[in-house]
């Protein structure tokens, strides 16, 4: 039995191991804890715009304007996403996922994911004029992203996602001027979109096409777009 004045150190004692038993098991549960924070953070790096099958055909997809329709170039993000967006809408007959704006000709998937060939990621809008304007068309393109940044659309950041709408003609141009600065006026947001004449759009690979579609269970479908769509009302 413990005397009186011995008390004191007991407890001094009974502390100090008690502090210590608290470390150790704060150490033990942070170990613990690290590969659940890292296995819960992985998935959204892992939900960038990379296609995850194995089976790609990487033959360039043909496009066909039919009788009475017309085009469209823009980007905004990963065409995957863009391509549903505008496909959702009454008058659009097609989105095709592609390429614009480089420098070199004929570029592959890997040449624009890694920055280097100043191409975009995007899709080529065939419509039918007689049911959706040009004009309806650049309107609903500002709400489907944040059009205040030009580095890229989340969570994907280059220049190869970057905000982008291409005109050919002047009256495209001065539709794209008029649009613009409506939703500036509408919404308070200074748009860093970038505007330019339209030059040569190049087809993605075939497995890019409609890719949404194909792989409703990727992560990027299901983390990134199904969200996006649900917020504009698309789904």
């Amino acid at each position: 039995m413990l005397k009186m004045e011995n008390y004191k150190e007991f407890f001094d004692d009974r502390d100090d191991q008690r502090t210590e038993d608290l470390e150790i098991e704060y150490r033990t549960g942070m170990k613990m804890l690290l590969p659940i924070l890292v296995l819960g953070v992985l998935p959204l790096f892992a939900a960038g715009c990379f296609a995850q099958s194995t089976q790609k055909d990487t033959t360039p997809a043909t496009v066909e304007v039919p009788e009475g329709m017309e085009m469209t170039v823009v980007g905004a993000g990963c065409f995957w996403c863009v391509e549903v967006l505008f496909e959702k809408l009454d008058g659009v007959h097609e989105a095709v996922s592609g390429y614009a704006g480089g420098e070199i000709p004929n570029p592959s998937y890997e040449q624009v994911a890694r920055g280097a060939t100043q191409h975009v990621e995007v899709v080529q809008v065939v419509y039918d004029p007689a049911v959706i304007s040009y004009r309806e068309l650049i309107d609903f393109f500002w709400t489907t992203h944040d059009v205040t940044r030009g580095d890229g659309v989340w969570p994907d950041f280059g220049p190869q996602y970057r905000s982008i709408l291409f005109y050919e003609n002047e009256a495209q141009r001065t539709a794209i001027e008029a649009s613009r600065a409506a939703h500036a006026a509408r919404s308070g947001e200074v748009i860093a979109t970038e505007v330019r004449a339209f030059d040569v759009f190049y087809p993605a690979e075939t497995y890019h096409q409609d890719y949404a579609a194909n792989n409703p269970n990727d992560r990027y479908v299901r983390g990134v777009l199904n969200p996006k769509l649900e917020k504009l009302g698309l789904e």
